[in-house]
C-alpha cells in the first residue's frame, strides 16, 4: 500500500513528540542528580527539550528529498 501525505505527517508527528519526550525524560532524571543549586527548573527543562524536537522536526522535512518522500526518514525504504 502507497504511503500518503497523512502517513508522513503521522510518521512526523510520532518522531519529533518522541524526541521531545525523550530528551524531556533524559534531563530530569539528569538533574536529578545534581545539587539543588544545580537543578534546573522545570520549564527550562521544557524549553530545551524543544530544541531536538525541532531539530527532529527540521530533519524530516529534508527527508522529504532523500529515499520515500512519504516519509519522516532520510533512510532509503527497503526493496
Amino acid at each position: 500500500m502507497p504511503a500518503t501525505r497523512k502517513d508522513f505527517i503521522i510518521d512526523l508527528l510520532e518522531r519529533s513528540i518522541a524526541t521531545y519526550v525523550e530528551t524531556f525524560l533524559g534531563l530530569l532524571i539528569a538533574s536529578g542528580l545534581g545539587t539543588p543549586a544545580d537543578r534546573m527548573a522545570l520549564l527550562e527543562k521544557a524549553a530545551i527539550a524543544a530544541i531536538p524536537a525541532a531539530l527532529a522536526v527540521a530533519k524530516a522535512g529534508l527527508a522529504k528529498f532523500k529515499g520515500d518522500p512519504n516519509s519522516a526518514s532520510i533512510a532509503d525504504p527497503p526493496d
